[in-house]
């Protein structure tokens, strides 16, 4: 607890959650509604994107490539809608989240941990952003287009509908938005002085293995150019966290030495 700080009983706590839950789902709310009234503009011009040739990967890797989908649900694309809306509202929503995660836990740190933790928390929104941009500008694209041009035979012709587009779409974003938050998590335990730089370098070749599981859980599909796409990044994000964490004692003394 913060010196100063006045205690608060397990009710007051618990006031203090439902407070921030009901902030959050509010916020979510509303940019729900505002969002379900842009459909124009969030499907042409971003969720649909991707399938279109002018999107900005493949005239930058002189790709001609155009995918036509179909609906084969009555109620798929009032449904698709939806998912849509909640999911551009997740992603709009996710800073003040973070937000009301800082103010609910801060009363209860010292002053250095409250330091360390408000600059990781800091650097939770970039990051998660940086991982939907990636995930949405790069890894879901060049799936897309393996998947569009992979044929068992040609007999067999690709056809693709906008349930699957979709779903596809929505996992890739959100599960690099969320790998991407392991930096953040390096950070904030290195600063709390529960891993260090040689910790991790010491597990580097376990955190590998952890990787190939990890990729294989938020890979849609679970084919290997899938995994290889997605495991790639995600342990360029173990390396970057060991670059951003801190030196141990031992290893501070040895540097000294």
């Amino acid at each position: 607890m913060a010196v100063g700080a006045e205690p608060q009983t397990f009710w007051d706590h618990l006031e203090e959650l439902r407070k921030s839950i009901f902030h959050v789902l509010a916020v979510f709310v509303s940019l729900a509604v505002v969002m379900f009234f842009f459909k124009n503009f969030l499907f042409d011009k971003v969720v649909l994107a991707p399938a279109s040739s002018d999107f900005f990967l493949y005239r930058m890797l002189g790709v001609d490539f155009s995918l036509s989908l179909v609906n084969l649900e009555v109620s798929a694309q009032f449904l698709i809608h939806m998912k849509v809306t909640f999911l551009a509202a997740l992603i709009l929503v996710f800073p003040y989240f973070i937000y009301e995660v800082w103010k609910f836990i801060a009363p209860a740190l010292y002053e250095n941990e409250r330091k360390a933790v408000r600059g990781a928390f800091s650097f939770a929104s970039i990051l998660f952003y940086l991982g939907v941009l990636v995930g949405y500008m790069v890894i879901f694209p060049v799936m897309l287009y393996f998947f569009a041009n992979y044929q068992v035979s040609p007999e067999v012709p690709n056809t693709f509908s906008l349930s699957s587009y979709i779903s596809l779409l929505v996992s890739t974003v959100l599960a690099f938005g969320i790998v991407f938050e392991f930096p953040t998590v390096i950070a904030l335990l290195s600063a709390l002085g529960i891993v260090t730089k040689q910790i991790l370098k010491k597990y580097r070749k376990y955190a590998f293995c952890a990787v190939l599981i990890l990729a294989a859980i938020i890979t849609p599909t679970g084919d290997p150019f899938s995994l290889m796409v997605c495991s790639i990044p995600i342990y360029l994000l173990y390396e970057f966290g060991i670059i951003i964490s801190r030196k141990g004692d031992e290893e501070v003394e040895d540097t000294e030495n």
